[in-house]
């Protein structure tokens, strides 16, 4: 299973007008493929939005995408409010739960480290080790590493219920000493965003 993630950069108070076009035409583009996610931005750089698109493989989303292009209603006009786009190809790992509608909080956090080269096995095991202790805190919705672009790239989405959940969650998995895994010596940068759902997204 993979995750198309794509970012679009957009214009100072763009972001309404965005989410509203996107979601009147979103009927038609699920007609081809899922959405996963979609959120904006609320810490992180400002006036972003974020989806992400889960497919079985590249030659699926390369299936969907060529039907796409016959779509007269898809993909809406934005480009007006767009500065930037960025899309990453994703690979889940192996404990990463299947992107499906939930309800899991108003908050939702998107983290990007950036690994030493072949460190993304030693990561992908030692987090396998921790995982289930700490999803007991709050819920994960994805964790993934790039096979395309910036390489060993790992991704993760947390979900919670405010800010202040998760300032008690982080602070609950460092005491009991479930959180985080010993990963830190083979990190070379952190990213970090936090996000809220729009009103069409299936994670909510």
């Amino acid at each position: 299973m993979i995750v198309e993630m794509r970012s679009y950069l957009l214009k100072p108070r763009g972001v309404p007008a965005v989410e509203e076009r996107i979601g009147k035409a979103l009927a038609v583009r699920t007609r081809y493929s899922k959405l996963g996610g979609f959120w904006h931005t609320e810490v992180g750089t400002l006036n972003s939005v974020i989806h992400i698109w889960p497919y079985e493989s590249l030659a699926h989303r390369e299936q969907v995408r060529a039907e796409l292009s016959k779509e007269k209603n898809w993909p809406p006009d934005i480009r007006e409010f767009v500065v930037e786009m960025k899309v990453d190809f994703l690979t889940a790992a192996p404990f990463s739960p299947p992107i499906e509608p939930r309800t899991l909080g108003g908050l939702y956090e998107i983290r990007s480290y950036t690994y030493q080269n072949g460190a993304i096995p030693i990561v992908m095991s030692r987090w396998a080790e921790k995982i289930e202790a700490r999803t007991k805190l709050s819920p994960l919705v994805g964790c993934w590493y790039s096979e395309t672009g910036t390489l060993s790239r790992w991704v993760h989405i947390w979900a919670y219920k405010d800010y202040a959940h998760r300032e008690q969650v982080r602070a609950d998995a460092v005491k009991q000493g479930i959180w985080p895994p010993g990963t830190a010596e083979m990190l070379i940068k952190q990213e970090n965003m936090l996000v809220t759902p729009a009103s069409f997204s299936p994670l909510r």
